[in-house]
């Protein structure tokens, strides 16, 4: 079993090792930096009506400096931070591999490879993946590309790739909200 675990671990990091920076094409978004503050409590996701063409308000949690949101990828639960600095959704190694194991992510919904410049300035290889939905509040999106990091603790980003394609939203930090149109 251990061996097993190893070798999945080993094909994760050689066909989804990432970095979460711009591409030098400029079709993928830069990472944020994150900085320290006190850990807030819940946070839950409130759906004004069922139909996507209706208002759905999220609320955030603010934890570290960053506003986190609960997101459904592939139907699997994850925390991710809002980062609409970013230019694609941005997985680690981990949950890459957890989603394999589960088998909601496949060789097929590997895309390729882009150079990606990270906030140093420096370049990286990484892969571009498939996800099949992503579901924040109630509301889904298919076929969403997302960037896999080589670091098992790298933080869960939400950016464009996704964002783009939920359409109209606003940003309340007074209320810790994220709501779309």
């Amino acid at each position: 079993m251990r061996r097993i675990a190893y070798c999945l671990l080993l094909v994760v990091i050689l066909f989804l090792g990432a970095c979460t920076g711009c591409s030098k094409s400029g079709k993928y978004g830069k990472a944020s930096n994150v900085s320290n503050e006190e850990r807030p409590q819940s946070h839950d996701a409130k759906k004004t009506s069922n139909s996507i063409s209706e208002r759905t308000t999220i609320y955030m949690v603010k934890e570290q400096g960053v506003y986190k949101i609960p997101v459904l990828i592939n139907g699997s639960k994850m925390e991710f931070i809002l980062d609409t600095g970013a230019g694609l959704i941005s997985i680690s190694n981990v949950e890459a591999s957890f989603m394999l194991k589960q088998g909601t992510l496949t060789r097929d919904d590997v895309l390729g490879q882009a150079d990606f410049y990270d906030a140093n300035g420096d370049v990286s290889v990484g892969t571009i993946i498939r996800l099949k939905q992503v579901s924040i509040g109630g509301r889904d999106i298919y076929d969403v590309e997302a960037s896999v990091v080589d670091n098992s603790v790298a933080p869960l980003l939400l950016g464009q790739s996704a964002l783009e394609k939920f359409g109209k939203f606003s940003v309340d930090y007074s209320n810790n909200t994220l709501t779309f149109e």
